[in-house]
């Protein structure tokens, strides 16, 4: 008779938060007073990354004025900063901060999520000055909607801290498999290959009953030939509407 794995002990800290789907920069421009407001936004995993991001659009836009940064990283956010670059302090970087901070997800059908929990992004902001002080107010204002308007606009998802599994079946009988375990909607990891089996990876969430329910499902679909074996946890992206 086949086991479920023992649910391993939980790694500290969120196990999932929002993030930019992977892919290139996300652009939006805004206009306020003839002041153009370019909002670049990037998935990044450190502040090296980052900070690469504001460099390469300084060099791209060299003529703009300000270059303005704030970035977000980690699952739990322990990594935040942002910079003015040149605008009064405190009305651009301070304010694009917050808008990343204060971000709530939203499903399809437009109900707020439980939290603000946007992470792993940097946003910049190029501004060209259009003639018309805006003043401190103006600026913040300006900043922040262009943070949020980028925001509001750009594909996110979700990322889940999972447990990973794979499943050993003949190569005949691992399409079917990995079509029927899809279509219950467990998350797949891509598959790999020895002289007789096919490795099935899937992912699921690091709860016991979930598992119990996955190996039962496993059992019925292989007439108990088959089971789940360890490998490991990793983040994994899903759509901010996946019920799994």
């Amino acid at each position: 008779m086949s086991q479920t794995p023992e649910p391993q002990r939980a790694t500290p800290g969120p196990n999932s938060y929002t993030t930019l789907a992977p892919g290139p920069d996300f652009r939006n421009e805004i206009s306020i007073k003839r002041s153009r407001f370019i909002t670049v936004l990037r998935r990044v995993g450190d502040e090296t990354e980052a900070r690469a991001l504001v460099a390469e659009l300084r060099r791209e836009f060299y003529d703009a004025r300000h270059h303005c940064s704030a970035f977000v990283i980690g699952a739990d956010r322990s990594v935040q900063r942002s910079n003015d670059d040149g605008e009064p302090s405190g009305t651009a970087g301070i304010p694009m901060l917050e808008a990343l901070l204060k971000r709530v997800t939203r499903s399809a059908a437009g109900e707020a999520e439980a939290a603000a929990d946007l992470s792993d992004v940097c946003a910049v902001v190029v501004r060209y000055f259009g003639g018309i002080l805006l003043g401190a107010g103006g600026l913040v204002r300006a900043y922040s909607e262009s943070a949020s308007t980028a925001l509001d606009l750009a594909p996110l998802v979700r990322r889940n801290r999972l447990r990973l599994f794979t499943i050993a079946v003949p190569h005949a009988e691992a399409g079917r498999l990995e079509n029927d375990l899809r279509s219950a909607g467990y998350v797949m990891t891509g598959n790999h290959y020895d002289a007789t089996n096919t490795l099935v990876g899937l992912a699921m969430a690091d709860d016991a009953m979930v598992i119990a329910a996955a190996q039962e499902r496993l059992a019925s679909l292989s007439a108990g030939r088959s089971t789940l074996t360890e490998a490991g946890t990793d983040w994994v992206d899903s759509p901010l509407t996946a019920g799994r």
